[in-house]
């Protein structure tokens, strides 16, 4: 039964990216007081854009699609309030040296001015605590307490949404034994992104590019997306194999691999880079999902979400929040 709206409580969100952010605009939108908690500097998660030196770069996701009829209404919410575009870049699949169009006609989506600005428009209007790790749920009685890295207790919440990376998930979910067993059976994988600007205009006939070339998975130039600079930025995506052998390289040797296998997979000399970096994603895709929408243990009133539940992409993240806090919402 649905309760009446006003009467769910008190709810914590741990994580503020894309799945933990519609749930807290689900939950609020039916009476809950919401307050979310995150570790980084703002909101999004994996929805990111990295900008230095004058140059800007999606160094996470880099589009999303819109499959599931469900998702359908965010999306034009998004695209009336100008947080979202189409991009209509050149698809291709690379491979030694030779690329052919990709053969899909899939409709792509980038965040504007960059892919964080999905995580602002999100965020808007909610209760945001940045900067702030959560690192244990304690039960207090009928209640819940979160306790943070310097030892301050947040509380008290009837409801706690947790919409971390599964293996970050599990230890705060441990009060939480069958929750816990669930969410220790997925599996995410790592990527090395690098970020890399050249002097001139790189040599391709393509804006993005799914490679078959090892190490490389995708490379996409930045600046072929709406309301991006104009700098020759690209950023290139290694696979997870890859990724997994060589997790403890420097950020320099990383992007310096990054942009030479770029190099041997396009055939052609690159212009010189002016700017080169590289982020190290320790939960990037998902290797073996959850299975299910959202995990929720309704006798504790904990749950958890997020692009792993049901494979990773940016409409499963956002229905997956949406998914868990309804059902949070009919408790």
């Amino acid at each position: 039964m649905k309760v009446a709206e006003g009467t769910v409580g008190r709810v914590a969100v741990v994580g503020a990216g894309l799945s933990g952010l519609a749930a807290a605009r689900r939950l609020t939108a039916g009476g809950a007081s919401v307050r979310i908690f995150d570790k980084a500097r703002g909101p999004g998660g994996r929805c990111s854009t990295r900008r230095a030196e004058g140059h800007a770069f999606d160094h996470g996701a880099q589009y999303f699609t819109c499959r599931d009829p469900a998702f359908e209404p965010w999306v034009a919410q998004w695209r009336a309030s100008g947080a979202v575009e189409r991009w209509r870049g050149r698809i291709a699949r690379l491979e030694a040296g030779r690329s052919r169009p990709d053969s899909g006609r899939t409709e792509r989506f980038v965040g504007v001015p960059g892919m964080s600005a999905l995580g602002r428009a999100l965020a808007r209007g909610l209760d945001l605590t940045l900067g702030c790790r959560i690192e244990r749920l304690e039960r207090d009685g009928r209640h819940w307490r979160l306790v943070d890295a310097d030892g301050a207790a947040h509380a008290p919440f009837e409801q706690v949404v947790v919409a971390v990376p599964a293996e970050q998930a599990v230890p705060l979910v441990e009060p939480v034994p069958d929750l816990a067993v669930a969410l220790g059976q997925v599996e995410m994988e790592p990527c090395w992104a690098a970020l890399v600007a050249f002097e001139d205009r790189v040599a391709a006939d393509f804006d993005g590019a799914f490679v078959s070339d090892a190490p490389l998975s995708w490379v996409a130039r930045n600046g072929s997306k709406p309301g991006r600079p104009a700098a020759e930025c690209w950023v290139l995506h290694a696979t997870p194999d890859w990724t997994r052998s060589r997790l403890e390289l420097s950020r320099e040797q990383a992007a310096e691999a990054l942009r030479e296998a770029f190099h041997r997979a396009l055939g052609a000399d690159l212009p010189r880079a002016v700017h080169q970096d590289a982020h190290r994603w320790r939960y990037a895709s998902t290797g073996t999902a959850l299975g299910r929408p959202f995990a929720f243990d309704r006798a504790s009133g904990v749950g958890a979400c997020g692009d792993w539940c049901e494979g990773g992409r940016v409409e499963r993240a956002v229905l997956s929040g949406e998914a868990l806090a309804q059902a949070m919402l009919q408790t």
